[in-house]
């Protein structure tokens, strides 16, 4: 199983996100039958079948194991990967592209380059399992609480300095053998939380 499956296949997303399967496909974090399911879900075990074999003919589900009961097999279905989710890929040319923002301080492009991340990190990953290789990422995620505007505006001012010394010493146009990297950086709000009511 994946940790995680990047869903590029239009038919295979409009699958997934189905209410019934993509709950069928919560349910098989462990091997389970269409008759466990049913069970589980309420449905009968014929509906069952139905998804699974839709999420099984979208490589969304994998058979884990085959049960003999007398001259019957049962099938145990397991879920492809812990969690799944849909790359804009997926939408064609609708899809979200920094290419197409004006704006770079924008939320829409920040959005694209989200997006941008899922499409391209989704197809090295999946070109890194079938050639049974790592992938070598860097990931940074920190929350900072800024005291004001001002100081807000004076990190982003060092990090784009820091950022610039750090790539000019680094990048070499003409390394033989060199590979290109995409760095990205993005910072946003987050969404405030309630305070706690007090009960007297």
């Amino acid at each position: 199983m994946f940790d995680i499956q990047v869903i590029e296949d239009p038919q295979a997303a409009t699958v997934a996100l189905e209410p019934v399967r993509s709950r069928l496909l919560s349910e098989l974090a462990a091997p389970a039958s269409a008759a466990t399911l049913a069970t589980r879900v309420g449905m009968a075990r014929q509906k069952i079948n139905y998804h699974l074999n839709a999420l099984e003919a979208h490589g969304l589900v994998q058979l884990a194991e085959e049960r003999k009961w007398g001259g019957l097999t049962e099938r145990l279905l397991v879920a492809a990967a812990a969690s799944y989710v849909v790359s804009p890929s997926a939408l064609g040319p609708v899809a979200a592209d920094p290419s197409r923002e004006r704006d770079r301080l924008s939320a829409s492009y920040l959005i694209a380059l989200g997006a941008r991340i899922v499409r391209e990190v989704g197809a090295l990953v999946r070109r890194a399992q079938d050639t049974g290789k790592r992938l070598a990422t860097l990931s940074v995620d920190v929350e900072i609480r800024f005291r004001s505007p001002s100081d807000r505006a004076a990190f982003s001012s060092e990090l784009t300095v820091a950022i610039a010394q750090l790539a000019s010493k680094y990048h070499d146009p003409s390394a033989p053998g060199g590979r290109l990297h995409r760095l990205v950086v993005v910072a946003h709000p987050l969404q405030q939380k309630p305070e706690p009511k007090e009960f007297s």
